[in-house]
């Protein structure tokens, strides 16, 4: 059950595994000939919407994340309508997604479209040889249930099952509308979250990633559109922070806390949700990165490289053994002296000016004003400013003399 980190390969895809999923999308033509019947129509709707329920509330709030308790029995249950669904097991299914969350966009990312293309990111991880194990020291929680094991060694068993009771109902149209139509719907719903939901919307809070709030997709997904939220806090039972958004799977888990079917259900702390607390380290070190990539870098470094040629003072350094400490002085000289010549040259000519006005890299103030500008808010900016700086630095210093020299007080440090 290993699930390797390494980059995956779109074109890896395992056919054989993906055959039944294009089937069922075959079989909803299946109509043409069956007919569609009310009956039919009807069971394909409350199928949709339960299972729906299946998926939000179970695979992902309850399996993945643990944000509400239940008992073995309710949790059973959860685990056999999730199933039903067709999405393969509940431990496989929480495996993948706690990797997601681990590394969400990514080159590890089980499935970015900001790190591989739309349609994979949508479908066709699912039947990538990457993806057809999982690493089950991820779901210890969940592997020490010998029930929900069994349910992983047939995980088609519970669809089958519901696949024939909608035929038993009313037939083949029961099968193909009530059955194929409804679980191709929930398919594609659900992976609209993997997918357009780390491409369309707003973000409310800085997460590090590319997840965002999309209300239209929280509408048909009952209430996971609200990913952004759910990255900035993934352990909420609600995904829908504010009172105005829309989250249908929250308010069933609320009324199923009210007859004590569920209970232990954690909510976002209230400096999450006002963004008021600070920013964990990950989130602040891929923000960074983020923010030094805005940096045009190519020129600070060519411009560099000419005030070295032209300064007696900086020509005393020697680039291959020049470390961070070095390129740190140098930098401030250069500053210093542009900013001493210009004060100096006010009143002469523009372009006499301009030959001393050598393109520098941006203090930490300037930085903390363009994260201001391409961030939400968050108590976090001036850090996140501070370590893009040093990114900054390492990257010019790597691309002047190579891999870092560490003096030695950095050493000792």
């Amino acid at each position: 059950m290993s699930d390797s980190t390494a980059p995956h390969d779109d074109g890896d895809i395992v056919y054989p595994s993906a055959v039944p999923f294009v089937l069922a999308h075959l079989a909803c033509f299946g109509a043409l000939w069956s007919g569609v019947t009310w009956t039919s129509v009807w069971l394909a709707i409350g199928l949709y919407w339960l299972r729906m329920f299946a998926v939000t509330g179970g695979y992902h709030r309850y399996f993945s994340h643990r944000s509400y308790k239940t008992s073995r029995f309710g949790q059973f249950l959860l685990a056999l309508l999730a199933q039903s669904t067709a999405q393969k097991s509940v431990l496989w299914w929480a495996s993948k997604h706690r990797h997601h969350h681990r590394y969400a966009d990514t080159e590890h990312d089980v499935h970015s479209p900001v790190m591989t293309s739309f349609a994979y990111s949508h479908v066709g991880w699912i039947f990538s040889r990457d993806h057809s194990t999982f690493d089950d020291s991820t779901i210890q929680d969940l592997t020490k249930f010998p029930e929900l094991r069994l349910l992983h060694r047939f995980e088609l068993a519970p669809a089958i099952l519901l696949a024939g009771l909608c035929f038993a109902i009313d037939g083949w149209a029961g099968l193909i509308v009530g059955f194929f139509w409804s679980t191709v719907a929930v398919y594609h719903a659900t992976f609209c979250i993997n997918s357009l939901a780390h491409v369309h919307g707003d973000k409310d809070y800085l997460t590090g990633d590319e997840s965002r709030n999309n209300w239209w997709l929280a509408i048909i997904t009952m209430g996971e559109g609200w990913h952004n939220n759910h990255h900035a806090y993934q352990y909420s039972v609600r995904q829908g922070f504010r009172w105005w958004q829309w989250d249908p799977t929250y308010y069933v888990i609320l009324g199923l806390s009210k007859i004590g079917a569920v209970w232990d259900l954690k909510a976002p702390p209230q400096a999450v949700v006002d963004r008021s607390q600070a920013l964990p380290p990950r989130v602040i070190e891929r923000s960074a990165e983020r923010l030094a990539a805005s940096v045009p870098l190519d020129r600070v470094v060519s411009a560099f490289r000419e005030a070295y040629a032209a300064s007696p003072a900086l020509s005393e350094l020697h680039l291959p053994t020049m470390t961070l400490a070095d390129l740190r002085d140098a930098l401030a000289e250069l500053q210093q002296r542009a900013g001493d010549r210009l004060a100096e040259m006010q009143q002469q000519a523009q372009d006499a000016v301009a030959q001393w006005h050598l393109p520098v890299l941006p203090s930490r103030e300037e930085l903390s004003e363009k994260a201001a500008a391409m961030f939400v808010r968050t108590p976090s900016l001036d850090a996140i400013a501070a370590r893009a700086h040093e990114l900054l630095i390492e990257a010019m210093h790597a691309r002047l003399v190579g891999p870092p020299v560490k003096s030695a007080s950095e050493g000792a440090a």
